[in-house]
């Protein structure tokens, strides 16, 4: 609430004179003159920030170890920046979030367990100030830092930086529960690009791009396309509650339709978090991530003859659990 103004009351006491003429003068009235004294007013924040940036270790050693073992080190860093503004009816939403993670293990190369950037903007406004719906407008940008390879190889890079990379951009409404920290977004017109920069990964039509055409001796004619575009519906929900007293439970589904291409087959993203806070600065998480994209191929080598075979798509699935420390500012 705003500081209430404070009043200073000055009394005057009447006053009689006479002027040079002899004739008395009117008497003032006694009054009470009321001022305004400045004070400061409460200063309207309509920007709110959180950041916190973490590393999660896991470690084992072994000396004489009857039952063997190899002694490895692995460690996960993460940061989460999440920006809000709110005036009015409208409203902006904005987080990106990092993570990467690497594994060392005695007699092996240095192994990338973790990679991930994920970038979020949400643009709301809502009719009345009552109203628990807005019509909005969504960015989604995905990629990875590094190279991944399918260990022992690391000759061939399955992905990079920007190989695969994802943009969505839509429009639509959302839903905020009153009361529960839960939000449900549709979007029945979402442009999906798929980029693959990388030229070798885009000729062998890696992520749904159209592949490089070739002759009859595998010289290729003309290069795949780096680009995929497609036009969808998007349905998004995220859920966050403390279930336990310093448990929280977080909850994001994506869920996503091409208009043009096999509409009804679904793209799922699913991630859910088990966070628990031991104090200020230690936490531990327990996580699930499931993936299924129609359009990301199994590449294996079925016959063993050294090259790797294009079979179906196939769910993709990563479960995660750490300890750390967390720093919030």
């Amino acid at each position: 609430m705003p500081a209430a103004p404070r009043i200073i009351k000055a009394e005057f006491k009447p006053l009689v004179g006479i002027d040079t003429t002899g004739t008395a003068l009117p008497t003032i009235d006694s009054t009470s003159v009321e001022s305004v004294a400045d004070v400061p007013q409460e200063v309207m924040i309509f920007w709110t920030k959180k950041n916190a940036v973490g590393v999660n270790f896991n470690e084992v050693a072994f000396v004489n170890w009857n039952a063997g073992g190899n002694n490895s080190v692995s460690a996960l860093f993460h940061g989460n920046f999440e920006r809000r503004y709110q005036k009015d009816l409208l409203s902006w939403r904005s987080n990106a979030q990092v993570r990467y993670g690497i594994n060392a293990q005695e007699g092996r190369e240095l192994r990338k367990t973790e990679d991930q950037i994920v970038v979020n903007s949400t643009f709301g406004y809502r009719r009345d100030s009552i109203s628990d719906f807005r019509y909005s407008a969504k960015f989604n940008f995905n990629t990875q830092f590094a190279n991944g390879y399918r260990y022992p190889d690391t000759e061939q890079p399955i992905s990079k930086f920007m190989a695969p990379g994802y943009i969505f951009i839509g429009i639509g409404t959302e839903y905020t529960h009153p009361r529960e920290d839960l939000t449900v977004y549709l979007s029945p017109v979402t442009q999906k690009s798929t980029f693959v920069l990388d030229r070798t990964l885009a000729n062998q039509g890696r992520f749904g791009v159209t592949p490089a055409i070739r002759d009859e001796e595998g010289n290729i004619i003309e290069d795949g396309e780096r680009v995929r575009t497609e036009l969808g519906i998007l349905l998004t929900s995220g859920f966050t509650k403390e279930i336990f007293d310093n448990v929280n439970l977080d909850n994001q589904l994506s869920l996503y339709s091409d208009y043009l291409n096999r509409f009804g087959n679904i793209d799922v993203d699913w991630e859910l978090n088990v966070n628990m806070q031991v104090n200020d600065f230690i936490k531990a998480s327990i996580g699930s991530h499931v993936r299924y994209d129609d359009d990301v191929k199994v590449r294996e080598d079925i016959n063993g003859d050294g090259q790797l075979e294009t079979l179906g798509p196939r769910i993709q699935w990563k479960q995660m659990l750490g300890v750390g420390v967390v720093y919030n500012f």
